[in-house]
Formats: C-alpha cells, structure tokens, sequence
C-alpha cells in the first residue's frame, strides 16, 4: 500500500515542478513511511511515491522502471496496491512473451503486462490497485483503477496539465500549477447531504474528480483523458438444481478459499479485523490455515449493547487465534475526529469511522496488514433492506394508478402510524425508493437545512445510469449492483482505504475478488434472499468453516453508540460548540441544525444520523475551506518494518 502522486505538463516543464510534486506528495508520508518522498521525472512527467512495502521489501522501489530488452526503462510506474496473481502472471509473461524481470515484485508484472497486452491486461490483475505508466516512447500516460475501486484515484485537469494522486489533499497543493481554481461543488454538497458520502466520480472541489472504480484513462501531454470502462458486473443467474445446489456452495467456499489464500501473500505478518459477524470470521477462519499464529483484532465501545467483544473473543477462541481488543471511550471518540476527517480527503458521515480508526491503530502495533470481510453483503444479498422485495411484492401487481393512489393516502396518514411506510414504499418503482443504504434526509429536511436546496439535483443524478443498466434484472441484483457502484465504493471502501492508510497499515478485503464475484452474480435470488434471512448461500457454503455461534447471527459490525452521545453528555456539547463555531452559515440553515440538535436531546426524534451528517461537513469545512481547524498530524508514528 502506497501513495502516489504525477503530474503531466501541458508544455513539456513536468522538470521545472519535481521539487512543488515532492513537498505535495509529503502529506501522503502515512501511505508510505518505509520509503517516503521517492521521486522520477523527464520533461513531461513528474512522479512522487511514498512507499509501504508488503512484497520484496529490499526491491522492487518507486518509482519502478522496467522495459523490454532493447529498451529496458522505457516505462516508468507508480502503483498503490497488491496484485494477488503476479507470481501467475510473471510466470505467463516469461512463459509466452519472454519477459525478463530484475525484482521479485508485483509492480513488474503491471508493467511487462501493459507492455505485451496493452490496456486489456488490466482486466488480467487480480488485485486491488491504482497505477500509473509513463510510456517514454509513445509519450502518453496510462492510468487505471481496480474493478470495485478499493484503492482511490484523483485527477484534475487544467490547461497546464493533468495531476493524479492516491489522496486529494495533495492535489490541492498543485491546482495553481495546473491552472484549475479549488471552488466547492455545490451539487457534490447537495449529494453529500443526502448520501452521507460524495459519490463517484464526483468530489467536493469542483475541479478534482476521481478516476471512477473498473476504468482506466490515457491521457496525452496537452490533451484531456480518454476515460474507458473496462468492467461492469453482470449478475448473469445461473439457477440452481438439486443436483448442483451443494456443488455450488461447495464452489463459493473453494472461490473465498482461493482468495484468501492469495491474499495472505506478502513477506510481512498478516492479522485480520474481527467483529461478531459471518463476513469477518470467515475470513479469519480461512486465513488461519495459512498463518497458524494469526491475531484478530476488535473494538467496543463503554456502553452495554454496543459492543461485539464477547461475540468476537468466542469466534477467535473456536478458531485458534490470539485476539485484541480495543475499547473506545467518548472522549477519545470526539478528540479523533478532526484527524480523521483529515485523512478522509472528503467527508463520510459513517460513525462507524471511528472504531476503525482505533482498532487499525491498535493492530498496527502488532501487524503491517489485515484483511477484513468488506463486500461480502453486496456481493451475496446480505442486506436486510435486500429483503424490501419480498414484503413489496403484493404491490407490483396493482396498476400503476392504485399504485399512486396509495402513496398519496400515505401522505395523509400521521407520522408513526402502522402501515405508513408500507404504503409510501409500495406506491414507488425501486428506482425511485432505493437509492443505497444510506438515506440521510428526505427532501422536506433537506430543503430546510440546505441553504441553496435545488429540487433537480436529486439522487437520481447518481442512481439513474446505473439503473439503466440492469434492467431486467431480478430486484435484489440490481439492488446489489446499485450499492457496488454507490454505498461500496462511496463509503465502504473509502473508510476502508483512508483509515487504515492513515495507521500505515494495510487492509486487504477477499471477498471483493473477481473470481469470488464470478459465484456470486450468478445466484438467483433465492439464494440470496430466503428461509427468513440474507446472505443464504454464503451462509450455506461456510457451514464447514465458521463456528456455529455465528453462522446465523445478524448483521452488526462495530455498532456505534451515536444516538446516545448525542443526546447525552459525552458528544452534546461537542455537536453544540461545532455548530456555533463553523462558518457555514452561506451552506447550512443553522437555526434548522439547531432545531435538529435540540429535538434530538429532548428525544422527540432519532436525528443522530442527520445531525452527524452536517457536523461531519462543519469539521471538513474548518480543516479544508476555513483553516479554523488544526489537526495534529505526526509525520513517522511507527517503525520502518516490523
């Protein structure tokens, strides 16, 4: 895992900026303390590369050259990832193309498969990962990104240039240079609010994009980048029979073995996160056949009901495994918010945030990499709002009038009637009610928090091409390919990379495998979805491999206890003070903020999802717009190699 950083001039002066990419790279020294401020340039390209090394740790250094026998440095790369199958594919590339390798690293076999397949060797990685290739010769840049976009990747493009990086504070450092201005988003803004996270490919600053997850781009000095898609889930049903039902369960586990077992690759200590769930137990369930002294890590917070403690010790304890334990206090949980909305880039009002950031800071004591159980639920049904389907059916079958007629009839009966919801819910098509898991204002609130609230910026902008791409499917799939392109890479992936990045620790996650997802788009629905539970053919196939105690619990993660401390004493005042000192008076209705705060503490209503939403945006705002807000970073926090 690695921070990387280029630039490509417009007028062949990439030299005259090598120093300006060094000092911006520098705030990304925590995606790479073993090797920070590695640097390469020519007249075109300026490249900066922290690095964390997993994989021929004395070799295989960024920025990486390698070329064919006549000319062996034409290419120069910059990558942040892991490639799971690169000990395949050098062994393919020496095999059929003869190609000569001078490291035993993964990077190597990026390049030498971009140089004998060109662009379609992307999809012949197996891993999580955003690179970069100067190609000296053709002078033109390549970059990509990996199918479920684990590992991010910024651009920005002005008439100086174009620059790319692991982490959008850096570009920032450079917008001057290439001639683009750092104004916000409104409609990022607007997106925000409702989501909880800003989605693909947008950012807050208007300027800055992200290169979006399953696309690469080449891009030409003076030229804008030429954007390609080059993976798309399918969700093609294979259905089952009684005489391949066992078979294909026995298939998912063979796939998730096969995963787990590449991604224990790396020549540093491997740990794994634990919470009380299928998802990570299986993972660690796995992980311990091939690392006998495997540790598990965990968190809790000091409030009963919002812990998985015991649940995870258990799990830890049937599998053989050392297990730690963090516990978080309110005061540390307040205290670390401007850090993390610091290495988060933009903001994610995900509370779930927080413990992340203390266990991975707590396994970075022991471990340089974990893996952990993100994606299972997209990829295998396990969302318990998966199951809206099933309690929606009778409606489908009504016309579209009664349909109508009976969302109407909703709007008239009172809040916290039996029934309401049901009727508001059955009267909409699932692209009109389903937009991800995350639903933090409707848009009565919506209108009166935001200042500038505009009615044609909806979720729609967001959902309806993704929509339109699975028509015919069954409703679950295309539930589970709306959240691979939204709440997965919008919110999962982004606290998954951000917050352990910003421990130098490394997160792996095997479920979001191309070949685990290959079992998995081909489920029918009932085996996503049935006998009263999600996830059913996942929880079928690890029968032989997870303890009995979870197999069937619910789905909790690290729960947080938000709606207490922001009633309560421990966050009450924080919420307060944030909201008073934040100058986002032009952005925020702040009476409607306070309004929220008070009717939360009175316990007229659960708001404690809304009010984090905004307060999140007021940190985000006084680090990156105000300046009112100072995190305290420290530059080299853990040794070199451990």
């Amino acid at each position: 895992m690695c921070g990387l950083l280029g630039l490509l001039s417009s007028d062949a002066s990439a030299g005259e900026s090598a120093e300006l990419v060094a000092a911006a790279s520098h705030c990304m020294r925590h995606r790479g303390p073993d090797e920070p401020g590695g640097t390469w340039h020519d007249a075109d390209v300026a490249f900066g590369f922290n690095r964390l090394a997993f994989i021929d740790i004395e070799h295989s250094h960024q920025p990486l050259r390698w070329g064919p026998a006549d000319n062996p440095e034409r290419y120069a790369l910059v990558f942040n990832g892991e490639i799971y199958n690169y000990l395949e594919l050098r062994e393919q590339l020496s095999r059929d193309e003869g190609a000569e390798f001078r490291t035993q690293g993964d990077g190597e076999a990026i390049v030498a498969a971009f140089h004998h397949w060109g662009p379609d060797a992307v999809a012949r990685l197996r891993g999580m990962f955003a690179f970069a290739i100067w190609d000296t010769e053709e002078r033109s840049m390549f970059i990509a990104r990996d199918p479920f976009g684990i590992k991010p990747l910024f651009i920005a493009t002005g008439s100086g240039g174009t620059v790319f990086g692991s982490e959008k504070k850096s570009l920032l450092e450079l917008l001057d240079r290439i001639g683009v201005a750092d104004g916000l988003d409104p409609r990022a803004v607007q997106h925000y609010t409702v989501l909880q996270y800003v989605p693909e490919p947008e950012t807050l600053h208007a300027g800055i994009r992200r290169l979006e997850s399953g696309s690469y781009a080449t891009i030409k000095p003076g030229q804008r980048p030429q954007v390609r898609r080059y993976f798309t889930p399918q969700f093609k049903v294979r259905p089952f029979t009684p005489d391949t039902q066992q078979k294909r369960y026995d298939e998912i586990a063979a796939a998730l073995e096969d995963s787990v077992a590449k991604h224990m690759r790396a020549d540093v200590t491997v740990g794994s996160f634990l919470s009380g769930g299928i998802d990570s137990t299986a993972i660690a369930a796995l992980a311990i056949r091939h690392n006998p002294d495997l540790i598990t890590f965990t968190t809790g917070f000091e409030r009963e009901g919002y812990s998985e403690v015991d649940v995870a010790a258990e799990s830890a304890a049937a599998i053989g495994a050392r297990h730690v334990v963090k516990v978080v206090g309110p005061a540390e949980f307040a205290a670390a918010i401007p850090e993390i909305v610091w290495y988060l880039d933009d903001p994610v009002a995900d509370p779930a945030l927080v413990p992340l950031y203390f266990v991975a800071k707590e396994a970075r004591k022991h471990v340089k990499v974990v893996l952990s159980g993100e994606g299972a639920d997209e990829l295998f049904g396990g969302y318990t709002i998966y199951k809206e389907p099933l309690s929606l059916k009778p409606f489908e079958r009504l016309p579209r009038g009664l349909r109508v007629a009976a969302g109407r009839l909703s709007d008239r009966i009172p809040e916290g009637t039996r029934g309401k919801s049901l009727l508001h819910r059955g009267s909409m098509s699932l692209e009109e009610r389903y937009y991800g898991n995350a639903r933090s204002f409707d848009d009565a609130r919506l209108r009166a928090v935001l200042k500038d609230f505009r009615p044609d910026w909806t979720h729609t902008d967001v959902t309806a091409p993704i929509y339109a791409t699975s028509q015919g499917w069954d409703p679950v799939a295309r539930m589970q390919h709306l959240d691979l392109f939204t709440w997965l890479r919008g919110d999962i992936l982004v606290k998954a990379d951000k917050i352990t990045m910003a421990n130098s620790l490394e997160l792996r996650v095997p479920f979001l495998d191309p070949e685990v997802m290959r079992v998995a788009e081909a489920l029918p629905f009932d085996e996503k979805i049935s006998h009263g539970t999600t996830k059913y053919a996942l929880r079928k196939a690890l029968e032989q491999i997870v303890p009995a105690h979870v197999l069937h619990r619910k789905k909790l993660g690290f729960p947080v206890p938000l709606r207490h401390w922001l009633a309560g004493t421990e966050l009450y005042d924080w919420a307060q003070q944030t909201v008073e000192k934040s100058q986002t008076e032009h952005i925020f209705n702040k009476d409607a903020v306070r309004q929220m705060l008070t009717e939360h503490r009175a316990g007229v209503v659960d708001n404690s999802r809304r009010l984090w939403t905004v307060l999140i945006f007021m940190v985000w705002h006084g680090i990156f717009v105000e300046g009112t807000i100072t995190p305290q970073i420290e530059d080299h926090r853990y040794p070199v190699k451990l």
